[in-house]
């Protein structure tokens, strides 16, 4: 018998199941949305651990409830979208049902993993006292009403740092893997988007200017429209990282959602020019044998000519555009639902969230649409695979049948052969 050969490695297919390393991954992102899942469903079921007596949560228990069922609900998201990047059938899931919720939790946790880690450090230099991150709505610093204990900030947040970095990390496996050949160009390679992309990248610059400059204020120390508000009982340093985070992510997006539709035009913006004076050693012979060195200061030009790829522009676009958005319409309706945050909010701060989503969603849809034309030109440049209806008419088809079989080789004529008694010619021999 033939033993049957060890199968190679190849390419992994849709059916494969996951790797070591997404294994870990999904445990990872899985297991730090069990502490944030047991003290949602302790708030729910009555309990008051890691509340002060005096918490703002305890104005109103209908809608503390209600932010507890939802938070509850996006968090348990977090597993769903886990399970959906590892397993097989997460494949054949259509791809907005995975892009919108994958593209709303990207949104949600980037401001609080890149606002919260500063403001820990900020802290251990003395520059403020127990706060929160990014648009949570709660009070800190000295004089400010109590909100929450400070180990559950440290908690919670710390599970969010985790449920990103590890759900991130699979969402970039998954996109390379199904969507890789999307995105391998660079900028420069690019052509120029039509009017349309042009006009909504535009007008998302436009509207992104007002809460970058408002939030910049706001981190700069200037009070407008926050006096009375619940950035007036902050700290100064923590304060001025979560506006400064708030006022970068639009910046981000525009960036991003800018270079994906100025394409080559856009690239040549992306450089460095800079004018210096290079000394320059001359050497001069005369005819008596003494060498002279003269230092000439001319104006050299340098240019540094940065290749951006494809995925960096994508990259800006996704998480500029997904934390602008989420968090404009997450304080939005936390404010329009009652409590603290709604008697601490002002009409600049709703003008704020209310143009951070507007501009959001502007570079979300050039996003969308330059990845739904790279997919129609990708798919218009590969050959459409044969069915399996059309094999066996091709397979006959190139199968020689009787009729195009080639004609038998003639035999060389001889005199003594077994045809001697024909001419080469056709005629009978006498």
């Amino acid at each position: 018998m033939t033993p049957t050969p060890e199968p190679t490695g190849g390419p992994r297919t849709a059916t494969a199941p996951p790797d070591r390393v997404r294994r870990v991954l999904r445990a990872v992102a899985i297991t730090a949305c069990v502490p944030y899942l047991a003290l949602k469903t302790a708030w729910l079921g009555g309990s008051r651990i890691g509340m002060p007596e005096d918490s703002l949560l305890l104005d109103d228990p209908a809608v503390t409830a209600v932010a507890n069922l939802v938070t509850l609900a996006l968090d348990a998201c977090v597993i769903v979208l886990a399970l959906l990047l590892t397993r097989p059938w997460g494949r054949r899931v259509p791809a907005w049902l995975l892009v919108v919720p994958m593209w709303t939790a990207t949104g949600l946790l980037a401001p609080i993993m890149t606002a919260y880690p500063l403001q820990l450090l900020v802290r251990a230099l003395g520059g403020g006292g127990p706060g929160v991150s990014a648009g949570d709505g709660g009070g800190g610093g000295e004089g400010a009403e109590p909100f929450l204990h400070e180990w559950v900030f440290g908690m919670v947040y710390g599970g969010f740092i985790v449920q990103g970095l590890s759900l991130g990390a699979l969402f970039a496996l998954y996109a390379r893997d199904r969507w890789g050949h999307l995105w391998r160009d660079r900028v420069r390679d690019l052509p120029t988007a039509g009017a349309a992309p042009r006009a909504v990248t535009g007008a998302a610059a436009l509207v992104a200017l007002v809460p970058a400059t408002l939030h910049t204020l706001w981190a700069s120390g200037f009070a407008m429209g926050a006096d009375g508000t619940r950035l007036a009982g902050r700290s100064t340093g923590e304060l001025a990282v979560m506006e400064a985070t708030c006022a970068v992510f639009p910046l981000v997006a525009v960036a991003g959602a800018g270079l994906l539709a100025l394409g080559r035009d856009g690239a040549r913006w992306v450089g460095v020019r800079a004018r210096a004076r290079a000394p320059v050693r001359v050497r001069v012979r005369v005819r008596v044998p003494v060498r002279v060195r003269v230092r000439v200061r001319v104006p050299v030009r340098v240019r540094v000519r940065v290749r951006v790829p494809v995925w960096v522009a994508l990259a800006a676009a996704w998480l500029g555009s997904g934390a602008t958005a989420t968090w404009g319409g997450w304080i939005s309706l936390a404010s329009l639902g009652g409590g603290g945050i709604a008697s601490g909010t002002s009409g600049p701060m709703y003008l704020a969230y209310a143009c951070q989503m507007i501009a959001g969603a502007l570079v979300a849809a050039v996003g969308a649409r330059f990845l739904a034309g790279r997919a129609r030109a990708h798919a218009g440049a590969t050959p459409a695979p044969v069915r399996p209806t059309d094999a066996p008419a091709s397979a006959a088809a190139s199968t020689p049948g009787p009729a195009s079989a080639p004609a038998p080789v003639p035999r060389p004529w001889t005199p003594d052969g077994p045809d001697a008694g024909d001419a080469p010619d056709g005629r009978v021999s006498p």
